[in-house]
């Protein structure tokens, strides 16, 4: 009997020796993205490692890597399945690459406004999205918005009309080529960092992005009109390796989570970015063309079912990603009653 309560006692201060010696280790962690010097995207990349430092109290050692030293962001992809990378910000685009349900996000007039796609995401999508990713490897830490897309052009385009044959840059992402098609423009695909120059030689005329990819990025210079379309919310996720993130111990997940900006202040602080370059936007040159609700209205008829043809060329559960936007959207509208 003695002889097995000392085999007890010597098997607990066993565990609690491995779970100390496991707590003290050092965890190196390498962040990857692509966010610009002096914007709100690259602050909370900044603030972000202060905080991990701070809490951790130098436990999780961070590789900070955020300004696309790796390259493009599907270089950030294939760090994490190798385990060169921990840590990353992938934009929605990117990502339905690995997880196809999530090029519908970008489905033209999916969202009206951002209150809505907000109670939307927070209470309908990050779940599905947290397990959909999971499947794939990946940790879903948090959405990070990047903002509505709108139109840009060489010429004014103020109307679904003045698009047709324009030679229009899209994206790999289906939604971005069906957003094209509708309004009846050239399709022209290209990477973002193809844009600029293709844009100089006439490659292109027009595209779309949001303000945080298209002020003072080289696009504005070459195609200084800009047409308020808002007609895709852009967004990316922040996203962890999954066997990296399931080796960590809950307070280190934790202190990784708690670090990360929430939504509301990542909300915030890029709309408030996004309000100050329109505002200054005559000073770099662009001329923003704000849209009547009539007008507004002729894009949204234009793009119509757009949505719907998403979710059926996507398969997997796209259609029960649209189903629960949809039941979120009707919620939100009642809420407001």
């Amino acid at each position: 009997m003695q002889f097995r309560l000392y085999t007890i006692v010597c098997l607990v201060l066993l565990v609690l020796s491995c779970d100390s010696s496991t707590e003290s280790d050092v965890i190196e962690m390498t962040v990857a993205g692509t966010a610009i010097p002096n914007t709100v995207g690259e602050a909370h990349f900044l603030n972000f490692k202060t905080a991990v430092d701070a809490q951790s109290q130098g436990t999780l050692k961070l590789k900070m890597l955020v300004h696309g030293q790796l390259g493009s962001e599907e270089n950030l992809v294939s760090g994490l399945r190798r385990n060169r990378v921990h840590f990353a910000n992938l934009s929605a685009i990117i990502t339905s690459t690995l997880i196809p349900e999530t090029a519908l996000l970008y489905a033209p007039y999916l969202f009206d406004n951002e209150e809505e796609a907000d109670f939307v995401y927070d209470n309908y999508l990050t779940q599905i999205f947290t397990e959909l990713l999971a499947a794939k490897g990946l940790q879903f830490i948090s959405w990070s918005e990047i903002g509505f897309h709108n139109v840009y052009g060489k010429e004014p385009i103020l109307l679904p009309e003045h698009a047709k044959g324009k030679r229009y840059r899209v994206s790999a992402s289906l939604s971005s080529r069906y957003f094209a098609e509708a309004i009846g423009a050239d399709l022209i695909p290209m990477g973002y960092a193809e844009i600029v120059q293709s844009l100089q030689t006439g490659l292109i005329e027009a595209g779309d992005n949001s303000v945080a990819l298209y002020a003072k990025r080289g696009i504005d210079q070459e195609a200084p009109h800009y047409t308020l379309t808002q007609h895709s919310l852009g967004m990316s996720i922040m996203v962890a390796r999954k066997i990296w993130w399931d080796q960590l111990t809950p307070r280190q997940q934790q202190i990784i989570t708690n670090a990360w900006p929430e939504a509301k202040i990542l909300r915030q602080s890029l709309r408030a970015e996004v309000a100050r370059d329109l505002a200054n936007a005559a000073s770099l040159g662009i001329v923003v063309h704000a849209l009547s609700e009539s007008d507004r209205e002729l894009w949204k008829q234009a793009t119509q079912g757009q949505a719907e043809r998403l979710a059926l060329a996507i398969g997997g559960q796209a259609t029960e990603v649209l189903d629960l936007i949809l039941e979120g959207k009707k919620q939100f509208r009642l809420m407001l009653n």
